[in-house]
């Protein structure tokens, strides 16, 4: 589900997010567990919800979700070394670094790493993790 993917990439539980965002735990738990859509939510707890965890009300709708959930797991439960070089060069991005360049290289290696010899990632995995941040324009590697 989307929302405990967003609150493993976030390091926060389930609790955290539900005083956060001024829920009860319990909503949030059965929201989580699949007993209660999100969609059967009314729009003050999926505010509450998206402003806490950051993110926009759409991203946690069902459409939201279909489009945009398998791009959100391909960003959580990298292997260390490659969140690690992922984390310096998004970083660097964002400073303007002048070893840009050395950060590129060390991703791109990681990637690589983790798809070709470790086979951690998927080839698909890999090919999306390259556009977004290697291959894809300015704006989608600053996310």
């Amino acid at each position: 589900m989307i929302i405990e993917n967003l609150l493993k990439k976030q390091n926060m539980t389930k609790y955290r997010l539900a005083v956060s965002a001024g829920i009860p735990y319990t909503t949030l738990n059965d929201i989580c567990s699949g007993r209660t859509r999100i969609e059967k939510c009314t729009a003050e707890t999926i505010y509450k919800l998206s402003k806490a965890l950051g993110v926009s009300m759409e991203l946690l709708t069902e459409g939201g979700i279909r489009q945009t959930q398998r791009e959100q797991a391909y960003e959580c439960g990298l292997p260390e070394y490659l969140q690690h070089d992922l984390d310096v060069y998004k970083k660097a991005l964002k400073e303007g670094s002048n070893l840009l360049d050395c950060y590129w290289g060390e991703l791109y290696g990681s990637i690589n790493a983790a798809e070709i010899s470790d086979g951690i990632i998927t080839p698909e995995h890999a090919d999306y993790l390259r556009r977004k941040y290697l291959f894809g324009g300015e704006d989608e590697r600053t996310d």
